[in-house]
């Protein structure tokens, strides 16, 4: 399945740094734990992290397929009306992210690369928490976070969007998915959003999509997103919120099976 947001609406939250220059478009990423750990081990990080499937976020016996500790989850979930209605209350009260530095708890980039959203979901899942330790030195991934790191938001989506191995990287991986690649251009209806224990040891919400990084939530130090309090804090919330609509899949950034 090849999960996006309905890039019209998220472009309309987003600022091309260059508005001179029509935003660039990626082709959408099929949400496939193999395509996607693929495309994660050729920006630089570690054989040793794999993303997986997630068959529920209710039943232990299925959450027991996930190594342990899970360092991100990303949820796909449908652009509803209700979910839009409740982005657009958060967000009118939260001011536009000006964070930059090593002193963040988490690294977040805003999305101005229509139908990026699959490869913003990867770039925040890999980027922050216990994740960035497996981050491989002088890959794509370990180049394009010491650059981002010290730049506001603004300059951090411009060093996106020209960044030619990064768009490479996802041209390959977003080719051979196991449906029909569809246009850069086209419009489609799902979204993802990644969660992510930050440095200081809460749950964050990282969407490309928002005003910034949502801090959701403490959590103890042995509890990992995919515990019952990460899981209520964060991926419960949306399930809860849209009801009867079965439009919702998972995958979990974590170690590698053998």
């Amino acid at each position: 399945m090849r999960f996006q947001a309905e890039e019209a609406a998220a472009m309309s939250t987003t600022t091309n740094p260059d508005p001179g220059q029509a935003a660039p478009a990626f082709i959408p990423l099929e949400a496939n734990p193999q395509l996607m750990t693929a495309l994660a081990h050729k920006l630089g990080v570690s054989p040793a992290l794999a993303l997986h499937d997630v068959y529920s976020l209710t039943e232990p016996d299925l959450l027991a397929f996930i190594p342990r500790p899970a360092l991100a989850l990303l949820l796909v979930f449908p652009v509803s009306a209700a979910y839009e209605s409740h982005r657009m209350a958060e967000d009118s009260i939260a001011d536009d992210y000006a964070g930059r530095g090593e002193s963040e708890p988490v690294v977040w980039w805003r999305q101005t690369i229509r139908n990026a959203c699959g490869m913003m979901g990867l770039l925040h899942a890999v980027s922050n928490g216990p994740a960035r330790e497996f981050i491989e030195k002088d890959s794509t991934l370990d180049t394009l976070l010491k650059e981002s790191i010290p730049l506001a938001p603004r300059e951090r989506s411009a060093l996106l969007e020209r960044t030619p191995a990064l768009a490479a990287a996802h041209r390959e991986a977003a080719s051979a998915g196991d449906t029909p690649a569809p246009d850069a251009h086209d419009d489609v209806d799902l979204h993802y959003v990644c969660f992510a224990k930050g440095s200081d040891g809460a749950l964050w919400e990282l969407d490309g999509r928002r005003k910034g990084p949502i801090r959701r939530g403490e959590l103890d130090k042995d509890e990992d997103v995919l515990s019952p309090r990460g899981l209520s804090l964060g991926a419960l919330k949306f399930l809860e919120r849209e009801g009867g609509d079965l439009r919702f899949s998972a995958v979990a950034l974590a170690g590698a099976l053998d």
